[in-house]
Parts: C-alpha cells; structure tokens; sequence
C-alpha cells in the first residue's frame, strides 16, 4: 500500500497532487513576492511580472508555440475554452462550428450556448475506438464553418485523436483549428506548429501544478483570429482576459509544465507498465470486464475500464480506501450514463459499470496490486450477489 496517509489515489486524470517542487516554487510568491504584475512603479511588481513571464516562456517552449505571447493566462482549461469558442462568436464571418459528441462539457456547453444564438453545430459521432475520423472532419467542413474544435485526447477514455491530419484539413480549408488539450500537454507529444493548431486550451492542475491556472494558446500567424473577452476590466492579458494575475499559479503552472516535459518519456513508459500490471492481475479469476477506447493509441496513464454486470458505484463503496472515479469526474455529480461511452457504442447498463483508473507521478507497483487484490474480492463478492448475466458491447 501507499507509504502516504489517505487512500491509494488512482483519480490523476480527475486532477493531480502537486508535485513539491513546483509548490516550493510558489511559496515565495505568497509570502515574499507578493507584489501586483501590473505595478509597474516598484521592485515588487517588477519581480512579479518577470515571473509571469518566466512562466509564460516555459509553456510556450513545451508546445512549441512560436513566441511566448501566444500564451494567455486564464483560471484553467474551462476558462479557455469558453473564450476560444464563445469569444470568437461575434467576430466570426461564418455560422458553422464542428466539434465531436466525445468532448469534454466545456466544449459540449459553450457549442450549446452558440445554438442558442443560431450557430449551426455539427458533432461528428467517434468510431468504435474512441477515434474521431479526420476525413469525417473533411466531409463536415462547409463554405460557412468558422471552428473546429476535436480534443487531442480524451479524459474518461484516453483516446489520442489524429490532431495533426486534422489541422492540415483546417489549414487547407482556412478553418481555425481549436484543440482543447488539457489530457496532452505534459502527457503526450503536443506541438502546435507541426498540428497546424490556431488555439490550444490546457491547465496546470492536471500535470502536478495548482488548481486554478490555465492558458490558452492564439496563432494569429496565418489565420485573423479575433476573439472577445469574455472578462473586461483592467485589460490584462492584452486585453484578453481583465483581473489581477494569478501569480503563484502561473509560476507552479510553469515549473510543472517543465518538470513534466524533462520527465515526458520516461514517466510514459512508467505508466504503461503500472497499467498492464493493473490488467495482468486483475480479475484473474473470471473474464467480465471490457477495455473502453483504442487499446493502443491512449493515454498512457488512462484505463477506462467495464466490469460487466457490476454498478460501478457498488464497487467503489467497498473499496473507500482506494480512490477512483466511476466516469468522468466532471460528469459524475449526476451519474447520468457518461456521453462518451453511449458514443462509442456502450449500452446504458454497460457505461454504469465502468471505472475510470488514472495512474500517476506518485503510484507504484505495490500499489497496482494491492488495488487489483481488493477489486478482485469485491468483484467475487457482488457477483455472488447480483448474478447478472455478463453484457456484451
């Protein structure tokens, strides 16, 4: 078992523990180095802005955008994608967004919001794997489409979407091109410039940095992105997004964002490895269960998993000391049948049953198993209990 006090965490696609460096980093910016980013007239506004920019420099690095002011700060991943998709709205020449139904909500909700005002929506429905098909994107694309926004991997079933094909099909149609990449920075290889991507939303607290911090990357290089704010104010963020910085934040944001691209390759390997010992050791005794999304081509620390005939919320009672999520964390509260999961295919019966495991920075080995010994005692237990037939996909 875990060395720390608490449960066995395994909800790190949910969000993450910060990683003690990068809290080490932010502490002297809420002690010492408190001062405003837009005080331009004293040491500690300047201290404070040069962090900032420190900051900003290192996650314009790790996705290759071509300089650093493509970077807007903002209070996380939701944030930008609201003003990527709703601050373009009213300066947009077209009346047509396509986007997929396997989105995260932020995406789902801001597209909603736009039909309300008489934006045509497409969502494109994903294969069986998870994977939204680029020539699907191609076949959608009219004279009168503005956005596309597909995310470059998935949060409830790590599929890796095929960004790249799908930038070079918005950059040959002179369609801006926006990726919420909130599960790919950090994590998998990312690179705007060779995705041909216009906008990026993604976060810190996802990759071991503070809740609280987002960006959003803007190429206005080779297409007119013009965006409207979605918060006015003092005009920070050129103009982009008003209020006082978030200093500390954007600082861990930074060095989190560092830490996890020095570490990217070998931190992937890890984490395959925690997963497949997960799938050799569980459920050894009996084979009711079934992998969600692509098998291969996910995220390496993602296992989104069916134990068939089982409600997933029964499962998780029996296990309090093991932390985990029964979907998406995001859509959880209301325990509705997760819509990525009806969209590859999954009956309703079949989406309750499945467990969404988020292997991380600060797991091991004897965690893994320790975790598997337990699920494969309740598992025994309930199906004693509920003799359900074994659904199939």
């Amino acid at each position: 078992m875990s060395s720390c006090k608490g449960p066995i965490y395994l909800d790190n696609i949910a969000t993450t523990r910060i990683d003690p460096q990068v809290l080490d980093a932010m502490i002297p910016y809420l002690t010492i180095n408190y001062g405003n980013p837009s005080s331009e007239s004293h040491s500690l506004g300047w201290d404070a802005s040069s962090a900032v920019e420190q900051a900003r420099a290192e996650i314009s690095k790790a996705i290759n955008a071509h300089h650093s002011h493509q970077i807007v700060f903002t209070s996380g991943a939701t944030e930008s994608v609201n003003l990527a998709i709703c601050g373009m709205q009213k300066k947009a020449s077209g009346r047509h967004i396509i986007t997929s139904a396997i989105e995260h909500k932020s995406v789902l909700e801001s597209c909603a919001r736009l039909e309300s005002q008489g934006i045509e929506v497409t969502y494109l429905a994903p294969q069986r794997d998870g994977v939204v098909s680029p020539s699907a994107v191609y076949d959608a694309v009219r004279d009168d489409t503005y956005l596309v926004s597909i995310m470059a991997a998935n949060n409830e079933i790590g599929s890796i979407q095929k960004i790249e094909e799908i930038g070079k099909i918005c950059l040959d149609k002179n369609v801006v091109f926006h990726t919420d990449a909130t599960q790919a920075v950090g994590k998998i290889y990312f690179d705007v410039q060779a995705m041909n991507i216009d906008m990026a939303s993604f976060c810190s607290h996802k990759i071991y940095g503070p809740k609280g911090s987002g960006a959003l990357y803007i190429n206005n290089s080779l297409k007119k992105i013009i965006l409207e704010p979605l918060i006015v104010g003092g005009g920070q963020e050129n103009g982009l997004r008003s209020g006082t910085l978030n200093v500390p934040g954007i600082v861990g944001f930074g060095h989190a964002v560092r830490i996890a691209m020095e570490t990217l390759q070998q931190e992937s390997i890890r984490l395959k490895g925690l997963k497949s010992i997960f799938l050799e050791n569980i459920n050894v005794d009996h084979d009711g269960f079934c992998i969600n999304g692509h098998h291969l081509e996910c995220l390496p620390g993602l296992l989104n998993i069916s134990f068939l005939g089982i409600d997933a919320d029964s499962l998780l009672l029996e296990i309090p000391e093991i932390a985990l999520s029964a979907g998406s964390a995001c859509n959880s509260a209301g325990r509705q049948p997760s819509h990525v999961l009806k969209a590859i295919g999954l009956s309703d019966a079949n989406s309750r049953s499945s467990v969404r495991l988020g292997f991380g920075r600060f797991n091991n080995e004897e965690e893994v198993k320790y975790v598997c010994l337990r699920i494969n005692e309740v598992l025994k237990k309930l199906r004693k209990m509920v003799p359900t037939p074994f659904i199939t996909k």
